[in-house]
């Protein structure tokens, strides 16, 4: 097994940046022999070339050139590891704010990226609803929240959007009767939505769970004694959108909103608003998963 070394890719690196070894030598801070014998012994491991010394100035071989995009990448890939792991810059907490029914499928894949990055760093996770997310970030208690809205605030920025469904247990039929029996917490920004969509398509309708508990609604759809509405791509594995037919109102689109990301407080912070950008737009929505396929 032949290992290349990072330090002589250092050094080949310099010289073909700097055009010489003695200025690759001053650059680096090591003697002229010093650099020479690197790159001797870097052409001994390769059995190649890697410098032309016939002429005044040194250049580089055709091997020499085919190696030096290799090595830049080698030497950066050092530097970046070194970097996260040991920059005392790159540590801290960072508090990131997310309604529970978007926490999945993206906020894991989220932090598990920025904790391969940023290792050192903590990321306080807050699940809670919207309204009560965008109270926290108004005290400055979230660095970072995740909101699901109609609209969108004057700090936030849209990085989804996403369609509302009906839901109801596998192969259910309550969502056939009338009235139409559903299940809420009293905290549900889809709610209102919901019940003014029923109320506008003449549709009777009663509240049969009005719970401050997630579980309890869960339980009371998965029973189908009840259906409810979720976010397209959010579905857990005992709900299924109901395919209805027209016999249910179409409901409105929703925004996936950031907020904190436009002027993040610190590197960190803006790190992680990338992240999760990119994971909301590559994640959500996956295949609608509709009853009876």
């Amino acid at each position: 097994m032949r290992n290349l070394d990072v330090t002589t890719l250092r050094s080949f690196v310099a010289i073909a940046d700097s055009g010489g070894v003695t200025r690759a030598a001053g650059f680096l801070h090591l003697t002229q022999s010093a650099v020479s014998m690197q790159i001797k012994r870097l052409e001994e491991l390769l059995g190649l070339e890697l410098l032309d010394r016939s002429g005044r100035n040194i250049s580089l071989t055709a091997s020499g050139e085919q190696l030096l995009g290799y090595a830049r990448r080698m030497v950066a890939l050092n530097d970046e590891v070194m970097a996260r792991l040991t920059d005392q810059a790159f540590e801290g907490e960072v508090t990131l704010g997310v309604p529970h029914d978007v926490v999945q499928p993206a906020i894991p894949r989220v932090l598990q990226r920025f904790h391969a990055s940023f290792p050192r760093v903590r990321v306080q996770l807050i699940s809670s609803y919207t309204r009560e997310l965008k109270v926290l970030y108004s005290k400055g208690e979230c660095d970072l929240i995740v909101t699901t809205e109609t609209t969108i605030g004057d700090d936030g920025e849209q990085i989804q959007q996403v369609p509302l469904r009906w839901v109801g247990a596998p192969d259910g039929s309550m969502w056939r009767q009338r009235p139409l029996r559903i299940a809420f917490s009293r905290n549900c920004i889809f709610r209102p939505l919901a019940t003014a969509a029923l109320d506008k398509a003449g549709i009777a309708w009663d509240l049969v769970v009005d719970s401050e508990s997630d579980r309890t609604i869960e339980a009371t759809i998965t029973a189908d004694l009840a259906v409810g509405v979720l976010l397209d791509g959010t579905l857990p594995p005992q709900h299924e959108a109901i395919d209805h037919n027209g016999a249910l109102p179409d409901l409105p689109v929703q925004n996936i909103n950031l907020y904190g990301g436009h002027a993040p407080k610190s590197q960190l912070v803006g790190e992680l608003a990338d992240l999760l950008r990119q994971m909301f737009s590559s994640v959500l929505a996956p295949p609608l998963r509709v009853a009876g396929e």
